[in-house]
């Protein structure tokens, strides 16, 4: 099945269902997206994070990332998560961190935030914006929440070029891959929502690391499915394993990439002209005779 046949809600549940199971944390490790802590730290930096800094993290899954940014930079942070059991997850372990009160976590959808205009200074979301099927919409939750001249922080996976026709599927938009953007799509969604971007790194290094890492998981999750020893749950892990082959053939093609991208909210949007105006200038300068003609 692919992604045209689905409904943006049920997209948004796979993705949330999926991702709060036991086998995204058989499959991904320790992070849930490629270059893990290392890369969440040099977000962090790009981001200029300090103490005092109100921080969110969008899509944060079971809360490892806000954990860590809140115990390395010593700023607050807000983790928000489609799935409750992510949520539940991510407060357990904040108790046992050395930021436990400087981290919470709320149940929340990344295309309509439950904040207040202006609440954070920062906002990251790391690999998930792939996910979310109204991109624009989230990207505008994104600027909404973050005060004048507050930081962007986003790292996604990136696409140049046409890519194989089994990484249209459901579990390929699950495995943020169905829907990536090229750099500059992201680029585009973040300026259209208000922000100046002024930051790109690439990654791609990372991710092929992440999908090595997963190919071999998948081996052993089918030796233990083979052996009674775990349920697949729905997972088809035929289907996963010539996805990974799949990604793993188009990074080495320079087809698929992962980067980062920070940029600032502008203090003001660009003028746009009414449309009713602009519509009826347009109308009375195309109603005036043009030089030479005879009316």
């Amino acid at each position: 099945m692919t992604t045209d046949a689905l409904h943006p809600a049920e997209v948004k549940r796979c993705c949330a269902s999926l991702y709060a199971s036991d086998w995204a944390s058989l499959l991904l490790g320790e992070s849930l997206h490629p270059g893990g802590p290392a890369l969440t730290s040099r977000l962090g930096v790009l981001l200029g994070l300090a103490p005092g800094h109100r921080v969110l993290d969008v899509a944060s899954g079971p809360g490892r990332s806000a954990v860590y940014l809140a115990e390395r930079f010593g700023c607050a942070v807000t983790g928000v998560d489609l799935a409750q059991e992510n949520v539940a997850a991510a407060r357990a372990a904040a108790t046992r961190s050395a930021g436990a009160g400087r981290v919470r976590f709320l149940q929340g959808d990344a295309e309509a935030l439950p904040f207040a205009d202006g609440a954070f200074d920062a906002v990251v979301c790391e690999c998930a914006l792939c996910t979310v099927p109204d991109k624009p919409a989230a990207c505008g939750e994104l600027s909404r929440v973050l005060r004048p001249g507050g930081r962007v922080g986003l790292s996604d996976l990136t696409v140049s070029g046409p890519q194989p026709d089994d990484l249209a599927s459901l579990l390929a938009w699950v495995a943020c891959v169905a829907d990536a953007r090229p750099v500059v799509g992201y680029q585009g969604l973040l300026e259209d929502a208000g922000f100046a971007v002024d930051h790109v790194e690439r990654h791609d290094a990372a991710l092929r690391q992440m999908v090595v890492s997963i190919r071999a998981r998948l081996l052993g999750a089918e030796l233990l499915v083979k052996l009674r020893r775990l349920e697949p749950a729905g997972v088809d892990l035929g289907q996963a394993r010539a996805i990974a082959r799949s990604v793993e053939r188009a990074i080495d093609a320079g087809t698929l990439g992962y980067a980062l991208l920070v940029g600032t909210k502008r203090t003001s949007r660009p003028h746009l002209p009414d449309l009713d105006s602009a519509s009826g200038a347009a109308a009375q300068l195309a109603s005036r005779p043009r030089p030479g003609s005879a009316r």
